[in-house]
């Protein structure tokens, strides 16, 4: 029988199984509290790196965190593991083989742990990653599956990409064919088995993620491209294909994964900085983090800075454009500074050295500089000499084309792309809506370019009036859901 979708953030109850999914939106990022009421014992998986949320709500259900379980070592978001082993002396554990640097109890296939009348059972599912695995949640012993916690081996819509070890001497080609053995073994799963993913659309673990965020294998084995019949060279074709450019801080955030890194106090204030003592921190190489609405920032701003506001994809889109290892001073709204700081937490971007006390009305009208921000009536108006570039992804471009001229350059490539770019040519920085392209603009000023606007509404304003849209070229591209 078909099962009814179930909605982030509320709590399943069925015979003493206890569950919740927990969905961080900025980071389209999926962790799961589960738990057997008869026993208080209960378990996380994959958790968020502040943890507070689950030592709460499992304090409220009456139950104990005694395990924390991860499907694979992430790339897109450091894991709060060892943040919830320090608030609750639980083991960590990964699937049989993963490289890590502190103590954990590795689960090699089949092994079942057993919560009270709630069962997990292991299934080894290489593919995304050597040491992936899924968890099969059954209400007890020997009873049909309620649901499997897939990772980033299966998502709703796709599969996990197999591309991002190469640097680790993985070959996509190898690492794809495992994934076609480990979805196959998926499917042998009842077709009313709850299917819930470690990510939705928006990341970049995958190319066509859903904005649902659970499902069914039968569902799934009906809908998805990736599990459709196929020859296994099919499959490796059709999941290699196309995959948006991984952000620069992935390969930081899966070291750090693997690291004994210092664990988050998410409740430690942030540092209040003085004027003076910003621009010391600046003088000695740091960044000023602006992390104010892009019409703020365009208002007024400290020469310099870059521009990622905190209503959007904050963590991500600072992680495409900054060094992990730079200094940051943030500059925002009062009452701001803790949710940017633990919100770069989580992508393991631990230098935040403060924020400016008192924010730009502290700062002297006169060091201030303002940014330009022009309508798709001003860019149709301009001349060719005007370089206009387009940082949206190659599948938001596939499926609405470009501004006749533009040179696209995706956002997670814009940092190595650079010497691309004349500095010296007016430039105009455009993405979906506005909200990347001012970020992308402002680390152009920052790098000297002289004389940067980004589109008001980005590509959505230029298309609403009707204006000439220039077609990409042909050539595979990752479908992908449009950004901000």
């Amino acid at each position: 029988m078909p099962q009814d979708p179930i909605e982030a953030g509320t709590w399943q109850r069925s015979g003493d199984l206890v569950f919740r999914q927990y969905y961080l939106g900025c980071l389209s990022q999926a962790s799961y509290l589960v738990g057997d009421r008869g026993t208080g014992c209960a378990v996380v998986v994959d958790p968020q790196r502040d943890v507070g949320q689950y030592l709460t709500d499992a304090a409220a259900e009456g139950l104990r965190i005694e395990r924390v379980l991860e499907t694979h070592v992430h790339a897109d978001f450091l894991s709060g593991h060892l943040e919830l082993a320090a608030a609750t002396g639980a083991p960590i554990s990964y699937g049989a083989g993963a490289d890590v640097e502190f103590p954990i109890e590795p689960l090699p296939d089949g092994r079942t742990l057993s919560l009270g009348s709630v069962v997990l059972e292991v299934l080894h599912t290489p593919g995304h990653t050597p040491e992936s695995i899924c968890l099969l949640v059954r209400e007890s012993a020997g009873a049909p599956p309620w649901g499997v916690l897939t990772g980033d081996t299966l998502f709703i819509g796709d599969v996990g990409r197999p591309d991002l070890l190469g640097g680790a001497g993985w070959s996509a080609d190898a690492l794809g064919r495992a994934l076609y053995r480990s979805t196959r073994r998926l499917l042998e799963l009842p077709d009313a088995t709850r299917v819930f993913p470690a990510h939705g659309a928006g990341s970049a673990c995958g190319k066509n993620l859903s904005t649902e965020t659970s499902s069914t294998i039968g569902e799934q084995r009906r809908t998805n491209y990736a599990l459709a019949p196929m020859p296994e060279d099919a499959f490796v074709a059709a999941v290699t294909e196309g995959q948006s450019v991984p952000p620069g801080y992935f390969a930081h955030t899966s070291h750090r994964n693997r690291e004994a890194h210092p664990v988050l106090d998410e409740s430690v204030p942030v540092p209040a900085l003085s004027p003076a003592e910003a621009d010391a921190a600046v003088a000695a190489g740091a960044l000023l983090l602006d992390t104010r609405d892009p019409q703020d920032f365009a208002a007024g701003h400290l020469p310099g800075s870059i521009n990622v506001g905190l209503g959007g994809r904050f963590a991500e889109v600072v992680g495409q454009l900054v060094d992990a290892e730079t200094g940051l001073v943030l500059v925002g709204d009062e009452g701001t500074a803790g949710e940017a700081r633990n919100r770069l937490a989580r992508i393991g971007f631990d230098r935040v050295l403060g924020f400016l006390d008192g924010g730009v009305p502290a700062v002297p009208p006169a060091r201030l500089r303002s940014a330009g921000r022009i309508t798709a009536d001003r860019l149709a108006g301009l001349g060719p000499h005007t370089q206009v570039v387009d940082v949206r992804g190659p599948g938001e471009i596939a499926g609405s084309g470009l501004v006749p001229g533009a040179r696209p350059v995706p956002m997670p490539a814009l940092v190595a792309r650079l010497g691309e770019l004349s500095p010296d040519a007016p430039t105009v920085v455009y993405c979906a809506g506005g909200y990347r392209s001012s970020a992308a603009a402002s680390l152009l000023r920052s790098r000297g370019f002289a004389r940067v606007d980004d589109l008001l509404g980005g590509f959505g304003a230029w298309a609403a009036g009707e204006r000439p849209v220039e077609l990409p070229a042909a050539g595979p591209a990752a479908p992908q859901p449009a950004g901000t």
